[in-house]
């Protein structure tokens, strides 16, 4: 008999292992961009290179199956949580050397792939570990403590490498090498947290391994029923171009913000910018998703689609407003960003039910996780060349151009179908 504990109480590990499974993802996305520009890098630059961050969760299908094959999910959790903590303090020791640009993005990229493998085994051991009544009780632990973990990484670490930006006396790579060798104790922390609290579920062994043959072909058989599926070219357009717009807006709010007044910025400093964005942008987007998914269990998916098209996409003329006015009062600013992120939580919830539509059937998990990377995809594309757009063209007429691009958007949401009741709540529940 095993002398390990099968279970543990759900409040022990969830709650830590969402946290840990959002803060790398944070960091990689968005803390990366503000960095970089604090650095001094261009946006054409920032835009690109780090939108080739997203690759690892678009073909995070693809290496799924190793970590079924290999090891346990508890054992795949605990290696890539040290890995995570050792990247992050190599980005803090290559912070201040030269090439350091060249260094930290390599690292970065050892980072995501980290990340999106976590994001695996987390949400396999998640669903060894708990019984499904357990399982539908603590998603909304889980989705709660991943977006405490985006708030800690977008607002509190950006607001941490502001203050220490003012104490070092300006002296920007050694605050935010600060910055994230505090990160790097706090993952090393979980690490050893969570090789000591995880329980060690019945479940959770290695797979059996069929014969190579075999198993390539169950693999590749999952995707061709998934580009088999009906309408899939209309699909995919969606899944693709929903967030065409949004993509591009992204990676350029926070460069915006930092630029200063003269270079068609709003002057923030990095304080201020993990504030605006990375606190109240955070909470306002959260609300939004919270009542997207109300919304729906209400009156269903279909009902609400126009209306979720035009949340995501009509606040973003709030930035076209910012461009001009340029204001300097940071209750307009916060105001203007909650608006835009409220009406971007209640609109990606369309997007989200419409993976849950399409994923339906045989293999919903992992025609799910291919849709997942396809959303990757469709944010790393356009990410690539909107910060070429905006040094061509300039901040204001970069904004202009967002809200154009916003056309695909609301063209694939009236080419979809949907069953009419999918996702309202039915009387008996």
């Amino acid at each position: 008999m095993s002398k390990h504990p099968a279970k543990r109480n759900p409040w022990a590990w969830v709650p830590s292992l969402y946290f840990a499974q959002g803060l790398p993802y944070v960091i990689v996305m968005t803390v990366s961009v503000i960095m970089y520009k604090r650095l001094g890098i261009s946006n054409t630059d920032i835009a690109l290179y780090t939108s080739w961050l997203y690759l690892p969760w678009v073909i995070k299908p693809l290496w799924s199956p190793v970590v079924e094959l290999f090891k346990t999910k508890r054992y795949w959790i605990v290696l890539l949580q040290l890995v995570v903590g050792a990247s992050l303090a190599s980005v803090a020791l290559t912070i201040p050397v030269a090439g350091f640009f060249q260094w930290t993005l390599a690292v970065f990229w050892l980072m995501a792939f980290s990340s999106a493998t976590h994001d695996i085994a987390a949400d396999g051991f998640y669903m060894l570990s708990l019984e499904p009544h357990q399982q539908a009780a603590y998603v909304g632990v889980r989705s709660t403590f991943y977006r405490i973990a985006m708030i800690a990484g977008q607002g509190l670490l950006v607001m941490l490498a502001g203050q220490l930006e003012t104490r070092t006396g300006g002296d920007i790579p050694l605050a935010w090498s600060l910055t994230f060798g505090v990160v790097a104790a706090l993952f090393i922390l979980f690490f050893i947290y969570h090789k000591f609290v995880l329980p060690y579920p019945s479940a959770d062994v290695t797979a059996t391994r069929s014969s190579s043959d075999t198993a390539l072909k169950d693999f590749f058989r999952v995707f061709v029923l998934f580009f088999k599926k009906k309408n899939i070219v209309i699909t995919l357009a969606f899944l693709l171009l929903y967030r065409f717009a949004e993509a591009q807006l992204v990676k350029l709010a926070s460069p915006f913000m930092l630029d200063p007044i003269d270079k068609g910025g709003l002057g923030l400093s990095t304080t201020d910018v993990g504030f605006v964005y990375g606190t109240v942008g955070i909470v306002a987007l959260t609300l939004g998703g919270l009542l997207g998914g109300y919304a729906v269990s209400r009156q269903g998916f279909r009902f609400w689609l126009l209306w979720m098209v035009l949340a995501i996409n009509v606040p973003d003329a709030v930035y076209v407003y910012l461009s001009y006015m340029q204001p300097a009062d940071l209750f307009v600013i916060n105001a203007g960003v909650a608006l835009e992120q409220f009406g971007y939580g209640f609109g990606f919830t369309a997007y989200l039910m419409y993976m849950l539509y399409v994923s339906r059937g045989e293999n919903a998990t992992a025609h799910y996780a291919i849709c997942t990377g396809i959303m990757a995809l469709g944010m790393m594309i356009p990410g690539m060349f909107s910060g070429w757009i905006e040094e061509m063209i300039g901040y204001r007429h970069f904004f202009l151009w967002v809200c154009l691009a916003t056309i695909p958007s609301f063209v694939v949401a009236l080419l979809i179908k949907v069953e009419p009741e999918f996702g309202k709540k039915s009387e008996s529940e």
